[in-house]
């Protein structure tokens, strides 16, 4: 996923960007809300983490903007508030999930990840694309039953794919939806990743179509 985190405290911002990182998601990290509106007028993210009170407004007012404009981002808010008060009202201005400060970091990327599959019609824990099985909570691929070891990068891609099952996806798609601002992409690296998971998968687990992209197989 590429995922906007709108978080004013530096320590937090940076563990919970570096978590979600690691998980092989890309996340652009703003402080404030200007920027991050800009952000995401420009790109399109899979998910928002929310701080409600940052340094040049609301964090609720900034997701009822987003609602009013009909985006469907899903959004988790992240929040010292425990009330239950205020969860009704995050609730009602939109979000998706709440977790309340301080916070597991394992957690923030479950409700992440739980969130985006709803969204994108992932509800269903298992996903057959001819002999590979892919298990979206557990990160897990077998082929013909047989568990195969996927680097966070390979999976990324093989997510990206899998949000948009019936779809073509272009190389600019995933590489918007891996990459943050700021970080270099080679002109080959999709399609060495596309290579190594059909070296890992099988040929026909990811299809390309010609000029405009790939998809994974029927």
């Amino acid at each position: 996923m590429r995922v906007l985190l709108i978080e004013d405290e530096p320590h937090l911002g940076s563990a919970v960007q570096e978590h979600v990182r690691a998980a092989g998601h890309a996340v652009d990290w703003f402080e404030r809300l200007e920027p991050a509106e800009h952000a995401v007028r420009t790109v399109s993210y899979d998910a928002l983490l929310l701080d409600l009170h940052l340094p040049d407004g609301r964090g609720l007012d900034f997701l009822r903007k987003l609602r009013r404009r009909g985006d469907a981002l899903p959004v988790v808010i992240l929040t010292a508030r425990d009330l239950v008060s205020d969860r009704i009202e995050g609730l009602k201005a939109g979000a998706d999930d709440y977790i309340v400060k301080p916070f597991d970091l394992d957690e923030v990327s479950a409700r992440l990840e739980a969130v985006s599959r709803r969204y994108f019609g992932k509800a269903v824990p298992v996903l057959q694309v001819g002999p590979v099985e892919l298990e979206w909570e557990s990160k897990v691929a077998r082929l013909e039953g047989r568990p195969v070891e996927l680097s966070a990068r390979e999976w990324a891609v093989i997510d990206v794919l899998g949000r948009r099952r019936k779809s073509t996806v272009s190389k600019e798609q995933i590489e918007d939806a891996l990459y943050a601002f700021g970080e270099e992409i080679e002109s080959n690296t999709i399609e060495v990743y596309v290579s190594r998971i059909r070296r890992k998968l099988g040929r026909d687990f990811i299809r390309t179509i010609r000029g405009l992209g790939y998809r994974l197989g029927d």
